[in-house]
């Protein structure tokens, strides 16, 4: 294979991995002083996506573990209709 061709392989390949794995989308882009805890001290990145949460670290003092953003439901058609 041409290096070029496998460089672009390797950068969708890294870009598919680095992704959310339970399209997530927009849920986990909560700002870090609105985030509410969803973990405890010490949750792994796993145990906290196992719980339906999202997990980052990138901001310190903050909760590294917290739940995700509402996202309303289209199909969700609970109103009342006269």
């Amino acid at each position: 294979m041409e290096p070029k061709v496998i460089g672009v392989l390797v950068l969708v390949l890294a870009l598919a991995l680095s992704s959310p794995a339970r399209g997530e989308g927009d849920t986990c882009q909560v700002e870090p002083h609105a985030r509410v805890n969803c973990g405890f001290s010490g949750i792994t990145a796993e145990q906290c996506e196992k719980k339906g949460c999202c997990f980052d670290t990138k901001v310190t003092g903050v909760p590294w573990c917290f739940n995700p953003v509402a996202v309303d439901d289209p199909t969700d058609n609970e109103e009342c209709l006269l």
